[in-house]
């Protein structure tokens, strides 16, 4: 029982260890020999299908190599599925991916790229492949136009479909550095396309997931402006005031050097100038509208606490001054309507009837 468990064992090393060395083999192309297996062992076809998928690789680079870029097309996809679980099934995609570019046909590219990605996670050029994707969707992004008709006719910009592909790269290599640089560009995208809660979120990921990024600095001060443009006036509802303020000052705290401190304290300023004006509108609407000079100076004092060193702090306290005497009255009015009402009654004598 023992030595058949060993002999398991064994062959599982064993088996492992001769896939990991075929997955580390490298075909490599060139004009006179063709394709060659390096670097490890050979394809895990062999004898006649491994001919018969080395003749397919070679007719169909031949064909990329001639210009007959369909023709090539056609052998990959050929080898692709009748030899997908040898070294050639990967590099047909790979070849595959590189026509398509050639093409300007990006999605089926980055299709054959992520079939890569699916199929073949230990393929020698999987950084290479993820880097290809990032490229292809940063093209989509910034307009590069697809082709009709076998390429002769341009076709249109669909600047919005990047941001799928700019997600597949996150998923595809969370660890990478292609997956921050993808999610920067996703919040830019949403922000593009007035999607500011979509982008939002794409910040937050970048905040959350890759707090040590270079390009962490300019995810807070991106997610700090874009909750500034949510901001409608000191008469709405302050809460994306309040977050923005609050990513303003993360920004200045956790990078106080960063070139754009200036900015995030020019931003920090409006975001609590707005919040203290929005105090001041209710201490108004209170003082004028219906004369409550008690709720009036919690208003008020609420502006001064929000931001004390600003003009609207100035505009808070010279209020104050100025209903000082009726908020004095109304205040000794109510102290005096309190203890009225709190002051206890007078027990009614009892009376005796006879009857």
């Amino acid at each position: 029982m023992r030595r058949s468990r060993l002999l398991l064992t064994l062959g599982i090393i064993f088996v492992a260890t001769f896939a990991s060395v075929c997955l580390r083999a490298e075909l490599v192309w060139t004009p006179g020999t063709g394709w060659q297996v390096e670097g490890g062992a050979l394809a895990v076809v062999s004898g006649t299908e491994g001919r018969n998928a080395l003749e397919l690789m070679n007719r169909a680079r031949a064909a990329e190599e001639n210009g007959s870029l369909r023709r090539s097309l056609r052998l990959y996809k050929k080898v692709a599925r009748d030899y997908g679980k040898s070294i050639y099934g990967p590099e047909a995609y790979y070849r595959t991916a590189q026509v398509r570019l050639a093409q300007h046909n990006y999605p089926k590219a980055f299709d054959a790229y992520q079939q890569i990605i699916g199929l073949y996670p230990n393929y020698e050029k999987f950084d290479f492949v993820i880097a290809e994707q990032y490229r292809i969707a940063t093209a989509i992004g910034d307009g590069a136009r697809g082709r009709w008709f076998w390429g002769m006719l341009p076709g249109f910009r669909k600047r919005e479909s990047a941001i799928g592909y700019y997600e597949y790269v996150v998923s595809n290599a969370p660890y990478s550095d292609y997956a921050p640089l993808a999610l920067m560009n996703v919040a830019k995208l949403h922000k593009r396309f007035r999607s500011k809660i979509e982008a939002i979120d794409a910040l937050d990921r970048m905040i959350n997931f890759y707090p040590t990024s270079i390009l962490a600095p300019d995810a807070y001060l991106r997610m700090a402006q874009t909750f500034q443009s949510l901001v409608d006036g000191p008469e709405y509802d302050q809460l994306s005031a309040i977050d923005s303020a609050t990513y303003f000052q993360d920004f200045l705290i956790l990078y106080p050097g960063d070139p754009n401190v200036a900015q995030a304290e020019k931003g920090l300023d409006e975001m609590k100038t707005e919040r203290a004006l929005s105090k001041i509108k209710m201490a108004e609407f209170y003082h004028y509208k219906r004369r409550n000079y008690i709720a009036a100076k919690v208003f008020y004092n609420e502006a001064i606490t929000i931001y004390p060193d600003s003009p609207v702090a100035l505009k808070a306290r010279a209020r104050l001054d100025t209903i000082a005497p009726k908020l004095a009255a109304q205040e000794a009015a109510e102290a005096a309507r309190a203890a009225k009402v709190e002051a206890p009654k007078p027990k009614k004598k009892k009376v005796l009837w006879l009857f």
